[in-house]
C-alpha cells in the first residue's frame, strides 16, 4: 500500500492525497483547489499528479473550497466513482462548488475582455477557459453519497470507513480507513481540518480510533489562539472603536461557510444581552446567505450550547439590525455610504470575492478598520494585509493601506498546537509514521520539533508529490 501527497504539502490549500492499495484500488482524500499565487503553483490546478480515470473512490473531509474544489474538474477529466462525505457536507458543496463555478466563469469572461481591449497581445497571454462551468458542478454532484457520523461503510469488500465530527465547519468529518489486505489489517487516518473546543455552533471535534499511519493538519503548529471570554472582549471593543468612537466601516473578510456564520452568531448573541452598538449590520455574500440556509437544515450537527440558546432565540442568525445582500447594486451601495457599520463579506483570505471591492473603496480612509479573522496564505491579499505592507494591488491599482489593521485569530475554526496534540495524542503509542499537512514549511518545522519533544518520534514533512510505502 502506498500515499501520494498530491496537495497541500508544505501549503495550505489544495488538498489531495492518493492512497493505492496492493490489488491497485486507488482512494482519493479530498480535492481541494489551490487558493494563491506562488509562482511554483501556477499550474497546479489544471494540472494532475494522477490520471482521474483511475481514481476509484474519492473520501472528502468537508466542503472548504481548498478541499474539495477541484472536484468538478476530476469528473470532467475522467473520475467515474462515488464521492463519500457527510450529509451536510454534500448539502453544501451543493452550493459552494456552483458558486465556485460561476467565480470561474466570470474570472476567464473578464480576462478575455481585457486582453481583447489591448491593441497588441504579450506573446504568453492566452485567452483563459474556466477550470469548470456550472454544469460541470452540477455534474459532478450527482456522484456524491451522503454518509452519518460514527458508523463505519464499505467502500469494497476489503476496504472500511468511519466518519467522526471534525468541529471544524458543519458537516466536516475525520476520516478513518480500515484496510485489509491479504492477513493484515491496517488503519489510516485522515484529520482533515481539526476544529477547536469550546466553539460556537457546532460540537467539539470527536477523538479517532487509533491508527497506523495518521495524515495531520498543521496550520497552526506553532501558535496558541486567544481563550474565549478575551476573544468576546476583543470582538466587542474593536467594533465600538471602530463603528462609534471613529464613526467608520468595520470590514470582516470571511468564509461564507463556518466562519460567517459563527460571527453573525456572536453578535446575536451580543445584541441579546444587550452590548452590541446600534449600528447596521451586512453580510455581503449570496454564497453566506445560501450556506446559512444549510446550517438552519442541519441541527444534527449543532452542540449543546446552540440547542440551548435557541429556546430563548429561534433565530440564532438573525436580529433587527442585521441585513443580508445578494443583490449586486445593494453590495455597491454599501461601497458608497459614509455611515458606520458592519460588512461582513468573502472571501476570507480577500483574493476574490466582494470584499476586494470593499476594500478598493475603503482601505485608504484611515476612519475606517479591517478586522482580520483567520489565516490567510502569504501570497493572498489577506496575507500581504496581515504581514504589515503599506499598499496593495487591486483591480490593477495600487491602493494605500491607511485603514486600520486588526487580526484575531481565535475566531479561527482550525485547532492551535495544544489544540492539535489533544486530538492526536492517543495514536502516540500504535502510531507507525506521523505526516504533517495543510502547513507551511516553517511552521511545520517548529509543530515537528514540539511533537518529538511531546513523545512523537516517526514524523514526515511530504514534499508535493511524494510517494510512501504504508508496510
Amino acid at each position: 500500500m502506498k500515499i501520494q501527497f498530491c496537495g497541500a504539502a508544505r501549503q495550505v490549500t489544495g488538498s489531495a492525497h492518493l492512497i493505492t492499495l496492493d490489488n491497485g484500488f486507488k482512494i482519493l482524500l479530498d480535492c481541494g483547489l489551490y487558493q494563491g499565487n506562488h509562482p511554483d503553483f501556477e499550474h497546479f490546478n489544471e494540472e494532475w499528479l494522477f490520471k482521474p480515470s483511475e481514481i476509484d473512490v474519492m473520501i472528502l473531509s468537508h466542503s472548504h473550497i481548498d478541499h474539495c474544489g477541484r472536484i468538478p474538474k476530476l469528473v470532467k477529466d475522467g473520475f467515474q466513482g462515488n464521492i463519500f462525505c457527510t450529509h451536510a457536507t454534500r448539502s453544501l458543496c451543493a452550493i459552494m462548488l456552483l458558486d465556485s463555478a460561476k467565480i470561474q466563469e466570470r474570472d476567464a469572461e473578464y480576462h478575455n475582455k481585457q486582453l481583447l481591449k489591448k491593441k497588441k497581445k504579450k506573446k504568453k497571454q492566452a485567452f483563459r477557459t474556466p477550470l469548470y462551468t456550472s454544469e460541470d458542478a452540477s455534474e459532478a454532484m450527482q456522484q456524491f453519497v451522503g454518509y452519518s457520523y460514527d458508523r463505519w461503510f464499505k467502500i469494497n469488500k476489503n476496504v472500511e470507513v468511519l466518519f467522526r465530527d471534525a468541529g471544524h465547519i458543519l458537516g466536516s468529518a475525520n476520516v478513518t480507513l480500515r484496510i485489509k489486505e491479504g492477513r493484515k489489517t491496517r488503519l489510516v487516518g485522515f484529520t482533515g481540518d481539526i476544529g477547536r473546543p469550546d466553539r460556537p455552533i457546532l460540537r467539539d471535534p470527536m477523538p479517532m480510533p487509533e491508527v497506523d499511519y495518521l495524515i495531520c493538519e498543521s496550520t497552526y503548529g506553532d501558535k496558541e489562539h486567544e481563550a474565549k471570554p478575551a476573544e468576546e472582549e476583543r470582538f466587542l471593543k474593536i467594533i465600538k472603536e471602530a463603528c462609534v468612537k471613529k464613526k467608520g466601516k468595520l470590514i470582516i473578510p470571511a468564509f461564507s461557510v463556518g466562519r460567517t456564520q459563527e460571527i453573525v452568531y456572536m453578535l446575536d448573541q451580543m445584541e441579546t444581552q444587550g452590548v452590541l452598538p446600534k449600528i447596521p449590520v451586512y453580510v455581503d455574500s449570496p454564497l453566506a446567505v445560501n450556506a446559512t440556509t444549510i446550517f438552519g437544515q442541519h441541527p444534527e450537527c449543532y452542540d449543546d450550547d446552540l440547542h440551548e440558546y435557541l429556546l430563548i432565540d429561534d433565530n440564532p442568525f438573525g436580529f433587527n439590525r442585521l441585513s443580508y445582500v445578494r443583490e449586486v447594486q445593494a453590495s455597491k451601495n454599501l461601497n458608497a455610504t459614509e455611515k458606520a457599520c458592519i460588512i461582513i463579506s468573502a472571501s476570507g483570505m480577500m483574493n476574490a470575492g466582494r470584499v476586494r471591492h470593499h476594500l478598493y473603496n475603503s482601505i485608504e480612509n484611515p476612519l475606517n478598520t479591517l478586522l482580520i479573522v483567520g489565516y490567510c496564505s502569504p501570497d493572498t491579499a489577506g496575507g500581504i494585509l496581515r504581514a504589515g505592507k503599506e499598499t496593495l494591488k487591486l483591480f490593477g491599482e495600487w491602493k494605500d493601506v491607511n485603514m486600520n489593521i486588526e487580526i484575531m485569530d481565535s475566531f479561527s475554526a482550525h485547532a492551535d498546537r495544544s489544540e492539535i496534540y489533544d486530538f492526536i495524542e492517543n495514536h502516540k503509542k500504535k502510531l507507525k509514521k506521523l505526516f504533517l499537512v495543510h502547513g507551511e514549511i516553517d511552521r511545520q518545522k517548529k509543530f515537528r520539533t514540539w511533537l518529538f519533544d511531546k513523545g512523537f518520534k516517526k514524523v514526515e514533512i511530504p514534499k508535493i508529490g511524494a510517494q510512501y510505502d504504508l508496510k
